[in-house]
């Protein structure tokens, strides 16, 4: 891919086996996504805590890039598809894209209003600390696919 890929995310993570295979795809990635991990320590809950998150998350993304947002109600899409957006995004010239990784509690409306794009990696709930090696997996993927490498679900 010729874009930037920027993951923003709340919480940090230790070591483990996420973090682990998220590395491993990203070495895979010329360029590698950037890993934006973001803490948010007050003592907040509710719609309260979501809001703080969402400022926090908005204010990390690149001026001029596209918002794709990971959210339960967003959109499912097939790795070919996933990989048809990134092209779109590309060949207008977009030169970043944002994938945003909410808290425990999900995002706060007003990323969702922002975002260019929302996905969902299924109606299944999952760790948050597990997306963002899913999310690098089909980053990996898309890049294989539009690089032309044979696709072994076509």
């Amino acid at each position: 891919m010729h874009v930037r890929t920027h993951i923003i995310a709340m919480g940090k993570w230790k070591k483990g086996p996420e973090k682990d295979l998220f590395e491993t795809y990203g070495a895979r990635m010329r360029p590698a996504p950037v890993l934006k991990e973001l803490d948010f320590r007050k003592k907040l809950s509710g719609a309260e805590l979501k809001q703080a998150e969402a400022e926090l998350l908005l204010n990390a993304v690149p001026n001029g890039a596209v918002i794709v947002a990971l959210d339960e109600r967003g959109k499912t899409f097939s790795s070919r598809e996933f990989a048809g957006k990134i092209q779109k995004w590309q060949d207008q010239g977009r030169g970043d894209i944002a994938f945003i990784i909410g808290g425990a509690d999900g995002l706060d409306e007003s990323v969702r209003a922002r975002s260019d794009l929302l996905i969902s990696f299924g109606s299944m709930t999952w760790p948050h600390m597990l997306v963002r090696p899913m999310l690098a997996e089909q980053l990996f993927r898309a890049s294989a696919i539009l690089s032309g490498h044979p696709y072994h679900r076509d």
